[in-house]
């Protein structure tokens, strides 16, 4: 499903993070448009995951802009739960609760957050995780899942808050090679279904075959973006060509 370029969902402009002395994000300037798939890659360090954090404001902002649905996040009297409530994360690890089971994992947030009645939220938790393909564990605890299992429910457990924006960060990088794959393939489905996403993640393939564009940072800056193919295949700065021929 194509960008909707009439409509930017987030708006960054001259983005700065430090913590303490070190300075993490430099300058970010970005828009991602409705139903856009941004992928970020770079290496360890680039402060890509602190740029999506900054995103729903899990880090204070430092400096600039962050401009999310209108709701300007730089501004200390913007009701950020509010904002969050439309701004889905999934994390590198998974952050389920243990002592839940599937299904009630799934409907906390909802009942809490949003006052959805225990049956409605129940009937969206079931129909999430018919999505993510999980709809015969629903009764499990998460001890008793696999990486990949666990993931794809903290992908529908994110998605039963019905966001406009769906974050993720790294969201394979604690997985076994042989369960990238589950976890991929629920993510390019939501791509299919015009979902806004900005992906933070070392998975150049995927990048490759989901993005609308891939944006490389390093040291704190965007250094290059561009399509899949102009970021990956034809990368006119040195310092994303280096980078590109460690990783591939």
């Amino acid at each position: 499903m194509a960008a909707n370029k009439e409509n930017v969902k987030i708006h960054v402009s001259g983005l700065k993070k430090s913590f303490g002395g070190l300075e993490v994000l430099r300058d970010i300037s970005a828009d991602i448009y409705e139903g856009e798939v941004v992928v970020i890659i770079g290496p360890s360090g680039s402060g890509k995951s602190t740029f999506l954090r900054c995103i729903n404001r899990l880090e204070e902002i430092t400096g600039g802009q962050v401009v999310v649905d209108g709701y300007d996040l730089s501004q200390k009297s913007t009701n950020i739960n509010k904002v969050r409530e439309n701004i889905g994360m999934v994390f590198q690890h998974f952050n389920l609760f243990n002592n839940l089971n599937v299904l009630k994992n799934l409907m906390l947030a909802p009942v809490d957050l949003k006052k959805a009645s225990k049956e409605q939220a129940r009937e969206q938790a079931l129909a999430m995780l018919k999505k993510v393909g999980l709809e015969d564990k629903a009764d499990i605890f998460p001890s008793q899942l696999s990486g990949g299992q666990k993931q794809r429910v903290a992908i529908a457990r994110a998605l039963c808050m019905n966001p406009d924006v769906m974050l993720f960060d790294e969201p394979t990088s604690a997985l076994d090679p042989e369960m990238v794959g589950e976890v991929l393939q629920v993510m390019k489905q939501l791509a299919a279904d015009g979902m806004t996403m900005v992906i933070v993640t070392h998975e150049i393939g995927f990048a490759r075959e989901v993005a609308d564009r891939v944006i490389f940072m390093d040291a704190g800056y965007i250094v290059e973006e561009g399509t899949p193919q102009e970021v990956l295949s034809n990368p006119r700065e040195q310092r994303t060509i280096d980078f590109l021929n460690k990783v591939l």
